[in-house]
């Protein structure tokens, strides 16, 4: 009987063994998928992270023209905003408007003019 016992031992202890080898096979295996998955997950993180980053420039980008789009365009510093006429320009100081004395072509065109109205 201690001999079957003895056979019957070293039986489960190689089946053990052979069941142990398969599972570490299966083991390694399993690591090596979990390695390569993890990298996999990683790569795709820094995809995101980057994929973020330039949406957030492009959402930026969208704003600062929505903005500069609905502001009317400034006159550039040291210009005015309308120009003025001569005069608005005299009226300014404080007297009353008067042309400027005309020229005697200026005067011509006009007597021209005037001419041409009494036909």
């Amino acid at each position: 009987m201690v001999i079957k016992n003895v056979m019957g031992a070293l039986v489960l202890v190689g089946l053990a063994l052979a069941g142990c080898d398969q599972s570490k096979a299966e083991l390694d295996s399993t690591k090596q998928q979990l390695q390569s998955v993890t990298a996999e997950r990683d790569s795709l993180k820094t995809q995101l992270d980057a994929t973020k980053a330039q949406l957030a420039a492009a959402q930026q980008q969208v704003d600062q023209m929505k903005q500069a789009a609905a502001t009317p365009p400034t006159a550039p510093s040291g210009a005015a905003a309308t120009p003025t006429t001569g005069k608005e320009h005299h009226a300014s100081k404080g007297g009353t408007a008067t042309p400027p004395p005309a020229t005697p072509k200026q005067e011509i065109k006009e007597e021209s003019k005037k001419g041409h109205r009494a036909m």
